[in-house]
């Protein structure tokens, strides 16, 4: 078995729902990704690329089923690059990652393509197809943005609650409070803005043709815990999750390269990371929000390491309480958790977020010179992923 490197980077700014991105169809956003990420290794014959697994969690419409192929042709790659679309929901892309690392691995493949795509304003609304035809009753239409559709009567009603109200339930569950939950998400805004101004972003993020827009489109420095505690709960009268201390709707794209360490010279760059970790978890739907918990520690556990060992955590910020839920659990210093900001400020595109954190961890390990790092994401109906990464420039990579 040889080990996996991450060689680069890059994805789009991530757009509002309805925003600057509205008229750019995912596939092109994919391409976007592909097409930038590939421009940070122009050494690389892209003919080498053994493999492109690729993240979405619709694919009900211009997704068009497999949209890892769709893009790969559309950035001009050779034909004869393969690609497959992969759908675990928020953590498509991240699962895209493992699963091409287990590949160049094994060494089926040297040099793999992984990232994923959403855009979560394009997606469509969908009509079931009737048992009979031509029923006399009214149908219909179904958003395919978000959550659950279609579903089946045998599920129990209490795994397939909204994602806000399961989120509630965890709030109950560990007692975390309304203003605890706007403090955090205040901080993602706030540290996500800093971050732009100090340029961390600038080698990570590609601009779309013929769009104007050049950071992601969510960030609101002027957030206050005073503003966000005035906005009225979103799933229950009495609750404390609202669309402050949220993640929001959003569109965007992200890729990355990886490769083992035979494959340098033909890449034509050095690594920046190592895979050194992998973990997946699943648990009541219900309980989604929490199940990071357990898969970062599978994947510390592979790792060899603890958390007294790790400098760096991007999760996931689906909501601020699963957040401080995963936080508090691992008992972590909060302050190395999204420290350029988070998912409720950079916004949440459910097939692009899991390869945009892995990529933007791999960078802030190498900006601070920092070994080890943990990105995970949490995933609707119980489900969640991480990854460890080590800093290959920090001297004690394997």
């Amino acid at each position: 078995m040889t080990d996996v490197f991450v060689y680069a980077a890059a994805r789009t700014p991530f757009g509002r729902f309805g925003g600057a991105l509205a008229k750019v169809r995912p596939d092109d956003l994919a391409a976007t990704a592909i097409t930038g990420v590939l421009g940070k290794v122009p050494a690389l014959d892209p003919a080498e690329i053994g493999e492109v697994v690729w993240g979405n969690a619709n694919g009900a419409g211009e997704d068009n089923r497999n949209v890892g192929r769709m893009a790969v042709l559309l950035a001009g790659l050779p034909t004869s690059v393969p690609a497959t679309t992969v759908n675990r929901l928020c953590g498509s892309s991240l699962d895209a990652a493992m699963i091409a690392s287990r590949t160049v691995e094994t060494g089926d493949a040297d040099i793999a393509l992984v990232g994923g795509v959403e855009s979560m304003t394009r997606a469509p609304w969908v009509l079931p197809k009737p048992s009979r035809a031509f029923p006399a009753r009214d149908v219909t239409a179904v958003s395919t943005t978000l959550g659950w559709r279609l579903v089946n009567s045998r599920m129990p009603a209490e795994w397939t609650a909204s994602l806000g109200e399961c989120n509630e339930q965890l709030a109950d569950r560990f007692q975390i409070s309304r203003r605890r939950q706007d403090e955090f998400a205040v901080r993602s805004h706030h540290l996500a803005h800093v971050a732009w101004e100090a340029g961390h972003y600038d080698e990570l993020v590609v601009p779309v043709s013929d769009v104007d827009l050049a950071r992601d489109e969510g960030i609101r420095p002027d957030s206050t815990t005073e503003r966000l505690g005035q906005l009225k709960p979103s799933f229950r009268r009495d609750g404390t999750i609202t669309a402050g201390n949220a993640s929001p709707l959003n569109d965007g794209a992200s890729a990355l390269l990886l490769g083992s360490a035979a494959a340098a010279d033909r890449i034509g760059a050095t690594p920046t990371a190592r895979i050194a970790g992998r973990g997946t978890y699943a648990l009541d739907p219900q309980d989604f929000g929490i199940a990071p918990v357990e898969a970062a520690h599978a994947a510390l556990a592979r790792a060899g390491i603890g958390w007294s060992d790790v400098e760096a955590v991007e999760l996931n910020e689906a909501f601020a309480v699963q957040s401080l839920a995963c936080v508090d659990a691992w008992k972590i210093d909060p302050d190395i958790v999204n420290s350029w900001g988070g998912a409720i400020a950079i916004g949440h595109p459910l097939g692009a977020s899991g390869a945009r954190i892995l990529g933007t961890l791999a960078h802030r390990l190498s900006v601070r010179g920092q070994r080890w790092g943990v990105a995970a994401i949490c995933i609707g109906v119980g489900q969640a992923l991480a990854v460890v990464l080590e800093n290959v420039a920090s001297g004690s990579e394997k």
